[in-house]
């Protein structure tokens, strides 16, 4: 029986360990369809190679959070955790640009849920000490 493929799948969840500095969660609220793009800022020294692919591909266009991780060939969360150190850098941010294009002029406007999130995760970082109140409903 070989182990070849055990020591694979071993390295590969090593370097993701490693790659995220063992932190299971990111700082910030982001899906997998959360947009970004590339900001004025750059990352600290010491960040893993990956933050340079990530900045270098959205710098290109916007890209998911989603497609981001698949390009990357790591999980989900581990792109999301880099991306969140990255959006502490600015180097990214998250692109809400869109968020009321709609085809009818006369259509209720409301706020879209990522618009909302991306709202709250910017004053969360302005102001990480806030505390915030919920209404009861």
């Amino acid at each position: 029986m070989s182990t070849d493929g055990d020591a694979a799948e071993e390295t590969v969840f090593v370097r993701t360990y490693t790659l995220t500095r063992g932190r299971t969660r990111p700082r910030h609220l982001l899906d997998v369809d959360t947009v970004l793009e590339a900001g004025p800022g750059r990352p600290g020294p010491g960040q893993v190679e990956e933050c340079e692919e990530i900045l270098a591909l959205c710098g290109e266009h916007r890209r998911s959070v989603a497609e981001l991780a698949g390009r990357l060939g790591r999980p989900v969360t581990a792109a999301k955790i880099i991306v969140s150190d990255l959006l502490d850098a600015h180097a990214l941010v998250i692109s809400i640009t869109d968020a009321y294009a709609t085809s009818d002029a006369d259509a209720d406007e409301r706020p879209s849920p990522h618009l909302l999130a991306a709202l709250a995760a910017g004053l969360k970082r302005k102001w990480p000490d806030a505390v915030t109140y919920a209404q009861a409903g």
